[in-house]
């Protein structure tokens, strides 16, 4: 697997390396050691899939109040999404700082986002699939989130958005905090 740190310590763009022959391609997704030997959580105590059936579903911004906050390894499984985080580590140096990364079934590219962080993603496909790795058990008391449209953050999004939940809509704005 090939890690590259991205503009925003501690989030990696994961890439499979693929041993190709007539029959396609087979590729190591994850390895704990290979995690570790980059200094980033490879145990993951639980997996969910997302699946989204219409082009331009928003889901997010989502994170996970500490001591319960999440480190996630996300990939797309099915078609196509622009991935998006908001650093909101207060000690960070890139502190509100955004990042948004294409992510495939196509490009087969993860994306390691440590705790810390704010997630959510646009479809850019319909029957867009993501899965998610998640290092610790989900505590739905500490699940939290911005808006999608915070003006605090800027995040552009790459299309109209078609869907969002109404809980996602509700999230507060980050000044109000």
């Amino acid at each position: 697997m090939i890690f590259e740190e991205l503009e925003l310590p501690g989030l990696f763009r994961v890439t499979p390396e693929p041993h190709a022959d007539e029959r396609g391609f087979f590729a190591r997704t994850h390895c704990e050691s290979e995690f570790a030997e980059h200094g980033l959580i490879g145990r993951f105590a639980q997996s969910s899939v997302s699946f989204n059936h219409r082009r331009g579903t928003v889901r997010g911004m989502h994170f996970s109040r500490a001591p319960h906050a999440e480190t996630k390894l996300v990939r797309c499984t099915g078609g196509l999404i622009r991935d998006a985080v908001i650093d909101l580590r207060s000690e960070s140096p890139t502190y509100l700082r955004t990042l948004q990364v294409t992510l495939s079934a196509a490009n087969h590219h993860a994306l390691y986002i440590p705790a810390g962080f704010a997630h959510g993603f646009q479809t850019l496909s319909d029957d867009a699939e993501v899965l998610y790795m998640i290092d610790r058990p989900f505590v739905a008391a500490a699940a939290d989130g911005v808006r999608w449209d915070d003006p605090a953050f800027g995040l552009a999004w790459p299309e109209p958005v078609t869907v969002i939940a109404p809980r996602d809509l509700a999230f507060p704005d980050w000044a109000g905090r």
